[in-house]
């Protein structure tokens, strides 16, 4: 099917079908978006697709709308909002437009549907209280794309067009950035793997440039690694491999000597000429060349090894 017509409704607009229009436009850009509630605009027809508007949810008439009874719901029980349903139903196809790999596809659809589309979904329809996010709550995404949304006095239809054109700008800016970051991450893995292999039971692992590279270590059980030493623009970057996916704990720190030195200071303390820079933190360090980063490295396995074996 090849819409002439996207139709969603008119009048204040929602993350959900600005999201669902952000993989609608792009896979149909010659169609024409609608926004209307008339009858003869939200009547299913060959023509058009229709979402989160209409009181119908039929893929096959091309209707998507899920405020109706027996709306529609994941197999877990968590219900859709439009953006959902979109997601669900061409969202493999919005990837392969995009450029993402066909063996990438399935595990991008899986991994932004839980990340980004459900969270969407369930502040939709109320299942997920925006106040979880803390202090965060007024810059969530659905509150900063609804912050776009005309004032109560900047009155007319073309006001809020102008709101749901700029917003969906946003939107789409945002969608095609996180698509693109999952993307990146199943190319880095499979490089990260391949370097993991040549590292052996070594302790250091080198990577031709950075990357996204914690989940490969976790995939491949590379336990025993502890730093991680790759090149950057003008210098090369030691740094720490984090315990878990949330928080900063790391298998290794720094040696606590270098701490917040640069430089010469740091060359003294850690005896690597061209070491340059080691966080306060001390979960990330510089060296002007490759060596130079190795040999902080090793000192810095050398050490974590030594107060493990007498914790």
């Amino acid at each position: 099917m090849i819409p002439d017509f996207l139709v969603t409704h008119s009048g204040g607009f929602h993350a959900d079908e600005l999201l669902s229009s952000v993989i609608l436009t792009k896979l149909f850009p010659q169609a024409r978006l609608v926004r209307s509630r008339a009858a003869e605009w939200i009547k299913p027809g060959a023509d058009r697709i229709i979402y989160d508007v209409g009181g119908q949810y039929d893929a096959a008439a091309g209707i998507f709308d899920h405020h109706q009874r027996g709306a529609p719901v994941r197999e877990d029980g968590q219900p859709y909002s439009s953006f959902g349903l979109i997601w669900k139903h061409f969202g493999r196809d919005y990837l392969a437009a995009s450029g993402v790999p066909e063996d990438h596809i399935d595990p991008v659809h899986a991994a932004f549907d839980a990340r980004f589309v459900l969270p969407i979904d369930l502040v939709d329809n109320g299942a997920l209280d925006p106040s979880v996010a803390g202090p965060l709550a007024g810059v969530t995404l659905p509150v900063l794309l609804e912050t776009l949304k005309p004032v109560f006095d900047e009155a007319g239809p073309e006001a809020d067009d102008r709101g749901f054109h700029a917003a969906l700008a946003i939107a789409r800016a945002l969608v095609e950035a996180s698509v693109s970051q999952r993307a990146a991450k199943l190319r880095a893995e499979a490089l990260v793997l391949k370097q993991i292999a040549l590292a052996g039971e070594g302790r250091i692992l080198e990577l031709p440039r950075g990357m996204p590279f914690r989940p490969a270590i976790v995939k491949a059980g590379a336990d025993h690694l502890l730093f991680v030493v790759h090149p950057r623009e003008n210098d090369w970057c030691l740094t720490g491999i984090r315990k878990a996916d949330e928080g900063f704990e790391l298998r290794a720190d720094l040696p606590a000597a270098w701490a917040g030195l640069t430089n010469g200071a740091l060359e003294v303390a850690c005896g690597v000429a061209g070491a340059s820079f080691c966080h306060n933190g001390r979960f990330i360090a510089a060296a002007a060349t490759r060596e130079a980063a190795l040999a902080m490295a090793e000192l810095a396995v050398a050490e974590a090894v030594s107060v493990a074996a007498g914790s």
